[in-house]
């Protein structure tokens, strides 16, 4: 089946107010589709609880991906293909993005000396594939914001050099509207101040 992932935007002090051995369960329980128990999704893939008490967390559902982690994976892989091809301005913020999403092993990321620095642990005791902090999200919503108006200037770059026909992020369309998803949850985590969780399962 493969890793899945499930990305949270989160009040990070409301979190922190609950037992650091129940947070786990707490974020898998009110996020638990088995119990059908959903409002209809708000526009672009949000989803939240019916109950509430739970009114200070929301998930992002991204297009076309299942939930699967490798969609996220695959954008990561195709970047690596096409970087050489974007602008300079594109490139820088865009490293930047997505390094702190689903892309490792730029030379930014380690000690200068080669070796990667060690990726401190998320404070909530969960087990995550990524997570960003309050204080790091208006940074991130920054680095899209740079990058968003320029994202279509990879089309031609990224047919030739990233395409993938039959894959996951198979051409460029898949590739942006993975993006903007995130672009999506960082802009609305900005808005509210809130954190943000991948959650690994």
């Amino acid at each position: 089946m493969g890793v899945c992932i499930e990305v949270l935007i989160v009040d990070w002090e409301r979190l922190g107010t609950v037992p650091a051995d129940e947070r786990s369960a707490l974020l898998w329980d009110i996020f638990d589709d088995e119990d059908l128990a959903w409002d209809p999704p708000f526009p672009a893939g949000w989803v939240r609880p019916r109950e509430e008490d739970a009114d200070w967390c929301r998930r992002y559902d991204f297009h076309g991906t299942l939930g699967s982690y490798k969609p996220h994976f695959w954008a990561g892989e195709r970047w690596e293909d096409v970087r050489d091809h974007a602008a300079p301005g594109l490139r820088t913020a865009l490293d930047h993005y997505l390094s702190a999403l689903f892309w490792g092993g730029l030379p930014f990321m380690d000690g200068g000396d080669g070796e990667e620095e060690p990726e401190p642990e998320c404070p909530w005791n969960v087990r995550t594939l990524m997570w960003s902090a309050p204080e790091e999200v208006p940074g991130l919503k920054r680095l899209w914001d740079r990058a968003a108006p320029e994202l279509d200037t990879l089309r031609e770059p990224f047919a030739k050099h990233a395409a993938s026909p039959g894959s996951w992020i198979a051409d460029f369309d898949e590739f942006a509207t993975l993006l903007r998803n995130w672009g999506e949850v960082m802009t609305e985590a900005d808005r509210r101040g809130w954190g943000v969780l991948g959650l690994y399962c």
